[in-house]
Formats: C-alpha cells, sequence, structure tokens
C-alpha cells in the first residue's frame, strides 16, 4: 500500500473594513506618538499600546486552514497571520457519521433551523459565495462534533471510495 497524503489549503475571505482599521489604527499611533515627542511624553503610551494591538490584530485577522488527509485520518490545522500554526483536530474517519453538502438531508437535523440535534460548531471555510462547503458529523474524545469544511473533488472521492455509505456528493 502507497503512502500518500493529501493536502488542501483554504484562506478564509477577510471580513469587511479590515484593511480601513488597520490604517486607522497605524495613523492614530503614528499621531500619539509624534503628539508624545513635541507635547508631552504622556501621548507615548496610548501610541506604542495602538502599535501593540495592530500586531495582535493583523495575526488574528488572517486566517488560513490546511486540510491533511493521510492514513484515514483527517488534520486540520489553523494558520494565523501566515506565521502561527496550531493543530485544531486530528480526526479518524472510522468516527465520521456523515458527510455531506450543507443542505442535504442526511444533515438536515444538526441544522440550526431545523432544531433537531445540538452540536459544538467548528466553522473551518473560506467564506467564498461560489465555494461548496460540506458537513462532517464526527466524533473527537467520546463527542460528537459538527465540522464546516471546503473539501475538494480528490479528498471528497477518497473519503466515498473508504466510507461510501457515509459520505455524499451533490
Amino acid at each position: 500500500m502507497f503512502d500518500y497524503a493529501i493536502v488542501k489549503q483554504v484562506k478564509r475571505k477577510p471580513k469587511a473594513m479590515v484593511g480601513a482599521l488597520r490604517k486607522i489604527m497605524i495613523i492614530f499611533a503614528v499621531i500619539f506618538i509624534l503628539l508624545g515627542i513635541m507635547i508631552s511624553q504622556g501621548f507615548m503610551l496610548p501610541g506604542f499600546l495602538l502599535v501593540l494591538l495592530y500586531f495582535g490584530y493583523d495575526v488574528y485577522s488572517q486566517k488560513e486552514y490546511e486540510y491533511r488527509l493521510a492514513d484515514r485520518k483527517l488534520t486540520i490545522e489553523v494558520i494565523l497571520g501566515k506565521r502561527y500554526r496550531k493543530t485544531a483536530h486530528i480526526l479518524e474517519l472510522s468516527e465520521m457519521e456523515v458527510t455531506a453538502p450543507n443542505r442535504h438531508e442526511s444533515v438536515a437535523k444538526y441544522r440550526k433551523d431545523a432544531g433537531g440535534e445540538k452540536l459544538p460548531k467548528f466553522d473551518y471555510t473560506s467564506y467564498e459565495e461560489n465555494t461548496p462547503y460540506y458537513t462532517m458529523i464526527i466524533m473527537e474524545n467520546r463527542r460528537k462534533i459538527k465540522l464546516l469544511l471546503d473539501l475538494d473533488e480528490e479528498m471528497l472521492q477518497t473519503m466515498k471510495r473508504w466510507y461510501p455509505e457515509k459520505v455524499f456528493l451533490v
């Protein structure tokens, strides 16, 4: 048997006004630091705090996700600010209950508006309007969770080949 991994990178679409907020933060930081140099040193602290806030906001406003499918395991990693990576989930696909398009009848009882079973939800989608996303219901650490994922065709076909009764395609 060959060992290989299927990897997909998903970049989350930035929210509206992110760029404008960054520019405003930098402008105010420069103004406060200049006021601190020219008028009073009391303005320096807010200026430096705005610079720190900017760098923190920069990291947490840029999110990417990496899905890795290997050895019947799905690993989901969150990449913050293109610098910091942390593993969010390592899932055994044998524990999967269902994977289907978001509006498929097999996941209807897990939707918020259907009034069915309520599960902890983790959204790892790009928020792109033309990209279909899939709902995965799976057991993790002895509790059932709901994942929203932008799976590509290769991952879906591989999962369908492994678990044909649990994976539904469009």
